[in-house]
C-alpha cells in the first residue's frame, strides 16, 4: 500500500517540509558520487562506536570484513546526522514521499520553528532508540525514517478523522483505496512492533525497526502533549477524497 494524499490541505507553505524534503535530496545527490560510501561510515550513527569512540570497530558483511572510517563528527552527533543518509533510490523515495504527505499538516499545527526543532529531536529519539536494542552492533544506521516515524506519530493523534488514498496493487488490478488515516498509521506502526520484537538484540543489517518505534511513539506523545495544553494552531477543514479501481488500464468501479 502506498500512500498518495491526505485529505487535509495545508493553510499555508509548509517551509519546513519542504527545506527537509531539499535537505535530504541534496545529501542524497552526493551519496550519488560516494561509490565507496565514506559519507555512510562517517555521519552514519554506528551504535558500537557511540559507546566505545576509541574502539577498533570492523564491519562484516559479503564474506569480507573492515575497519569501519571515523566519524566526522562527535560520535553523539551522528544519532543527528544519520537521518539525513540514505541507503539507495527506494529507501529515499519512500521516505520523501511519507514526509511530503504528513509533514505540511504536521507543521501546520506545530508552527514552523516548532516543528523543525520537533523533527530533529525526533530523529534523534529514534536513533536513541535504536541505538539501546542494537549496542554492540557496527552496522551504520542511516535514514530519515525515525524522524518521520514521529512525524506520523503526531499526525494520528492530530488528526484522527483525516483520511488518506493509498494506492493498492492487487495483480492486475490497481486500487485507489481511501482509507481512515489512524487505521493506516495504527497499522503500520503494528507492523514496526511485529518486526522489531522478532529483530529484537540481532543488531544486523536490514531494518532498524525500533528507530521507527521510537520515533513514533516519540511523535504521538508530543503531540499528545501539544493538544493537551493547546500550544497548537487551529485544525484546517478537510476535503474529499476520490476511491476508483483501475483494470486493464480502466476504470471498472468506483464509489
Amino acid at each position: 500500500m502506498i500512500p498518495l494524499r491526505d485529505s487535509i490541505p495545508s493553510s499555508r507553505t509548509p517551509i519546513v517540509t519542504y527545506t527537509l524534503l531539499g535537505l535530504c535530496t541534496l545529501v542524497f545527490v552526493l551519496q550519488l558520487g560516494d561509490a565507496q560510501g565514506a559519507l555512510l561510515e562517517r555521519f552514519g550513527m554506528v551504535p558500537a562506536r557511540v559507546f566505545d569512540p576509541h574502539g577498533d570497530h570492523v564491519l562484516r558483511g559479503l564474506g569480507r570484513a573492515h575497519r569501519l572510517a571515523p566519524a566526522m563528527v562527535p560520535e553523539w552527533l551522528t544519532l543527528l546526522t544519520c537521518t539525513f543518509l540514505h541507503g539507495g533510490w527506494l529507501h529515499f523515495l519512500g521516505n520523501m514521499l511519507f514526509l511530503w504527505i504528513f509533514g505540511d499538516n504536521v507543521e501546520d499545527r506545530f508552527g514552523r520553528p516548532a516543528f523543525l526543532v520537533f523533527y530533529l529531536a525526533a530523529g534523534v529519539a529514534a536513533s536513541a532508540a535504536h541505538l539501546l536494542t542494537a549496542a554492540s552492533s557496527t552496522v551504520p544506521t542511516i535514514g530519515a525514517s525515525g524522524a518521520i516515524a514521529g512525524v506520523m506519530g503526531a499526525y494520528m493523534l492530530l488528526y484522527p478523522q483525516s483520511r488518506v488514498q493509498m494506492l493498492v496493487v492487487w495483480g492486475f488490478f490497481v486500487d485507489l483505496v481511501v482509507l481512515p488515516a489512524p487505521f493506516f498509521l495504527g497499522y503500520w506502526f503494528l507492523l514496526q512492533l511485529l518486526q522489531g520484537a522478532i529483530e529484537f538484540g540481532r543488531g544486523g543489517g536490514g531494518v532498524a525497526w525500533w528507530a521507527h518505534i521510537g520515533g513514533f511513539v516519540a511523535g504521538a506523545l508530543v503531540a499528545a502533549v501539544l493538544r493537551a495544553t493547546e500550544h497548537l494552531r487551529p485544525e484546517p477543514p478537510a476535503v474529499a477524497l476520490s476511491r476508483r479501481r483501475y483494470g486493464s488500464g480502466r476504470a471498472v468501479r468506483r464509489w
